[in-house]
């Protein structure tokens, strides 16, 4: 077991004035077995009422909206939490497809994580599933040469790629960060008909060393028989253990997006995350991103009933 405290910061700058801003937000710690939320303080400008729900994919999650005039928003969250997995994990290697494919056929949410996003080079992707289903491997097989086909022929390469990167984007780059691994990963799963889901998070510090580490991270989970979802991240080559913290899950990083909402204003934003985590020995890391994004990226045309001629735009 492990406890780290986590503080979250995303900040949101405005060229002038906006209105209206409507927000959804995911950076609760997801419940489940191998974590256990100690303490959870969240600060959010202007301390709007907050209502909360659980999302289709159990998440949990919260809405505000600030409807006076800003030039800034603020959400904070500080989090103490406690990683309860071994540092090794038993996964079972001895499923094969027989026993998936039954398990598939009873279940809806499985069978919609089996099903491939439409992308332009899918031949591409047939291809490297053909080469690793090579000998006929179990699921837990697969999965572990799926991730290190990734980690070997994609670059770790910051500021290539922003938030709104296609897989196709991502196989022509060869490279990116720890969410484009994560989509890659899920194409190729799903293309060999093994159900997965995308998983936001953290990963926190050790003696080791992990690319991301200190920051929001993206991993997937593979649904395995006889064991379930089990948790591997590209990135680093490795099955998930007790250094990382979940945040959220669902198809992808558009289902577990930390925050995203909207709001009314002519402008363009910037948009910068801050991560510091902390481990029970003293050790931390620190980092702070500025967020890249494609604008102006318009929800709608401009609202010609608004007097100060007014656009709804999306944040995120």
């Amino acid at each position: 077991m492990a406890i780290y405290t986590i503080t979250h910061t995303t900040k949101y700058l405005y060229e002038n004035p906006v209105i209206e801003s409507t927000n959804e937000i995911r950076v609760f710690p997801y419940v489940c077995k191998e974590q256990e939320l100690l303490n959870q303080d969240l600060n959010i400008s202007f301390s709007p009422i907050l209502h909360i729900y659980a999302d289709y994919w159990k998440n949990k999650v919260a809405t505000f909206s600030i409807l006076q005039p800003h030039s800034e928003l603020i959400v904070e969250s500080h989090l103490t939490v406690r990683t309860t997995s071994p540092r090794l994990i038993q996964i079972n290697f001895h499923s094969d497809f027989t026993q998936l494919v039954s398990e598939i056929d009873k279940s809806l949410l499985l069978i919609e994580l089996s099903k491939i996003e439409k992308i332009s080079n899918q031949s591409l992707i047939n291809k490297i599933a053909d080469d690793l289903q090579q000998g006929s491997p179990s699921i837990a097989e697969i999965v572990e040469r799926c991730s290190s086909y990734i980690f070997k022929h994609f670059k770790y390469v910051q500021g290539i790629t922003d938030i709104e990167t296609t897989v196709d984007e991502i196989l022509q780059h060869k490279g990116g960060v720890c969410q484009d691994f994560a989509h890659v990963m899920l194409q190729l799963l799903r293309t060999i008909n093994i159900p997965c889901r995308y998983v936001s998070g953290y990963i926190c510090p050790n003696k080791t060393g992990m690319r991301g580490e200190g920051a929001t991270h993206a991993w997937v989970e593979a649904y395995i028989p006889q064991f379930g979802w089990a948790g591997i991240d590209p990135t680093n080559n490795v099955w998930v253990t007790n250094y990382h913290v979940k945040l959220a899950i669902g198809r992808n990083f558009k289902d577990c997006s930390p925050i995203k909402g909207t709001f009314r204003g002519n402008c363009q934003q910037a948009l910068s995350v801050h991560v510091s985590i902390h481990y029970e020995d003293g050790k931390s890391f620190e980092q702070t991103n500025a967020v890249k994004r494609r604008e102006p990226y318009l929800i709608t045309a401009p609202l010609d009933t608004n007097p100060m001629g007014n656009q709804q735009q999306q944040q995120q």
